[in-house]
């Protein structure tokens, strides 16, 4: 089987042109293709670490990845799959966002002389003249079917801005300047862009000939990915400072049993021969099958000792073994206390577990906070230097948790 074989077998190809050519091309190793990250956060999320994944792949079958870092595109913002229009980040902001992008994707992919490349599209579109920019490439795009675009659909209701309108002739310019100054033959994306990779094909086409070999895929879990990359507390982020390994491990740990096949055949580096024997488990074995999940991909972004470390804290919370060692902990000092303890409320605060007082109040009263394992129905509820420096254990619900200590 080969690399484009095993993409499809994993459920990871939505539509593509020139499917012969791309398959030869990417099961051979000749293509260099890219993927385009706007830099809208400091982080990459869950959403991206599926694109990531793909990439590593492509890479291990000889194919040659461009990461694209969307420093030009970010200062006009993305409206695909928009209600509204982005907010404007300062150009400080956006610099900063792609460095903490360098850093996160070299620990999937491999870069350097013959290998990956990163590339950052602020070095070209920034130069751009605008007069020389629309008679040259804006020529090649009709309005009428850019209107007609998926990309732009939600925007019309409450206005697209001319400032968006400009996104697709920006990305389609990439992969044009990508082909002729990289030797890029090959894009990828999700299915919300999909209206812009095709602009961006058919600019090439356009421009250089019909016979020119620009190539466009998506895959099906992108625009799905950005979806699971929220929750319900936010983003689950790929930097431990914002999702610790241990809460990445646990996102991954609860998804549903419908999902957690998909995700394993999807993300997951595991045969495909062992995930087809997984599709016959059921009921409790499902639950295993979430523990492997988990484990794989905090191990793929985190590492394996830290992958280690939240499965061992996540049985010592939910399967009455393990060691508690290894729990999210938050740890106070003196200056925490009032005359000698804290109040339950605030200690829900300081764990994060809640983010107001009134957040908690309201999480104690309708009976989702736990310590110890006995529930707390006591919003006056207090504890003493002693309790704390022994450790508490405090749970809100099901899933979240933290281990207090005193030092």
């Amino acid at each position: 089987m080969g690399i484009y074989e095993e993409l499809v077998a994993r459920g990871l190809i939505a539509q593509v042109t020139d499917e012969n050519e791309i398959r030869d091309m990417v099961n051979n190793g000749k293509a260099t293709f890219y993927i385009g990250f706007d830099p809208t956060a400091d982080s990459l999320h869950v959403g991206h670490f599926m694109a990531l994944c793909l990439m590593k792949r492509l890479q291990m079958a000889g194919n040659k990845p461009i990461a694209l870092i969307g420093g030009g595109t970010a200062m006009i913002g993305d409206p695909s799959g928009r209600t509204d229009m982005r907010s404007m980040m300062t150009k400080e902001t956006i610099d900063n966002n792609c460095e903490c992008f360098k850093k996160q994707m070299s620990r999937f992919i491999e870069f350097g002389e013959g290998k990956a490349q990163m590339v950052n599209n602020a070095d070209w579109l920034l130069k751009l003249n605008y007069i020389d920019f629309i008679r040259d490439i804006g020529a090649c795009f009709s309005v009428n079917n850019m209107l007609r675009a998926e990309c732009f659909k939600q925007r019309m209701e409450k206005g697209l801005s001319f400032l968006e309108f400009n996104y697709m002739p920006m990305q389609s310019y990439d992969f044009y300047y990508l082909y002729q100054n990289y030797g890029c033959n090959m894009q990828f994306g999700g299915n919300d862009q999909w209206s812009n990779m095709l602009g961006g094909t058919e600019l090439i086409r356009r421009k250089l000939g019909k016979d020119a070999h620009a190539m466009t895929i998506t895959l099906l879990l992108n625009s799905e990915g950005k979806k699971m990359g929220k929750t319900a507390s936010g983003a689950v982020w790929l930097d431990p400072n914002k999702t610790s390994p241990y809460d990445f491990y646990q996102y991954w740990r609860n998804v549903e049993d419908a999902d957690v096949l998909k995700c394993i055949r999807m993300l997951t580096f595991l045969p495909l021969e062992q995930i087809d024997e997984m599709d016959k488990w059921e009921g409790s074995q499902l639950n295993r099958a979430k523990e492997i999940l988990a484990y794989e991909l905090t191990s793929l972004v985190h590492g394996e000792e830290e992958a280690k470390k939240a499965e061992a804290s996540a049985k010592a919370l939910f399967g009455g073994a393990g060691d508690s060692e290894h729990m999210p902990t938050t740890e106070l000092a003196d200056d925490d206390l009032t005359n000698g303890s804290i109040d339950i409320m605030t200690l829900l605060v300081k764990t994060g577990l809640c983010t107001t007082k009134s957040d908690a109040r309201r999480n104690i009263q309708q009976g989702g906070i736990t310590v110890d394992d006995v529930k707390c129905a006591d919003i006056a509820k207090s504890f003493t230097a002693d309790e704390l420096k022994a450790g508490v254990i405090v749970k809100k619900g099901k899933k979240s948790f933290n281990k207090v200590i005193l030092k």
